[in-house]
């Protein structure tokens, strides 16, 4: 795949990583693995992986820590589930998240850093947040990182939307001021789908 994409605008990224440089961790995927079949960048966090494999913001916070220093840039997601939203804990679940993920982390790293908001609720449910909803999450966000890190990583950061992203919503949900992009899931499967995601047309 790496050979296919050489020279195009498409990067190549892998879906976890393991935090140790090498060892006996079998099964495990190392930074160097991941580098060496061409990929530029990873997810770190996944909603999925926090459900079903037991990742864990300390976890997370290993990998991301592992990911700058072996120079792959991290896709590191958040989310709250839906009886967090429906308990008013969406911010306090994403601050945690946030804080405790780029623990000890520096600046320096963190400015290719992307972030990925991921409503679990929204995941595969047909459910989506709407425009307002998903921007208020991502400006709380852009906040956050500008207190703990300054304005200048707030600005470049990427703060991408997933959750159910479809043909019919990504129009109005990259409208938003900070909202810098989006983590497709299963429409990114269907080619056409995905082509229509891809070429949307900016609202003006």
């Amino acid at each position: 795949m790496s050979a296919i994409l050489k020279g195009s605008r498409i990067l190549l990224g892998a879906q976890d990583v393991f935090w140790e440089k090498e060892g006996a961790f079998t099964g495990e995927i190392s930074a160097s693995m991941l580098i060496s079949a061409g990929c530029r960048f990873v997810i770190i966090g996944h909603s999925e992986r926090r459900q079903f494999f037991g990742e864990t913001d300390e976890t997370v916070n290993k990998k991301m820590r592992h990911a700058f220093r072996e120079s792959l840039t991290p896709i590191m997601c958040i989310g709250e589930t839906e009886s967090q939203r429906e308990a008013g804990e969406t911010f306090s679940v994403l601050d945690k998240q946030i804080q405790v993920g780029l623990k000890n982390t520096i600046s320096d790293d963190l400015n290719d850093l992307v972030i990925a908001y991921e409503p679990v609720w929204a995941i595969g449910t047909g459910k989506t947040a709407t425009k307002e909803q998903a921007q208020e999450t991502h400006r709380f966000i852009r906040n956050r990182i500008e207190e703990s890190f300054g304005k200048s990583i707030a600005r470049s950061i990427r703060i991408l939307y997933g959750g159910s992203v479809k043909p019919d919503n990504i129009s109005e949900l990259m409208a938003m001021s900070d909202i810098n992009g989006a983590l497709v899931g299963g429409a990114s499967l269907k080619p056409d789908t995905f082509s229509q995601i891809i070429h949307y047309k900016k609202q003006v």
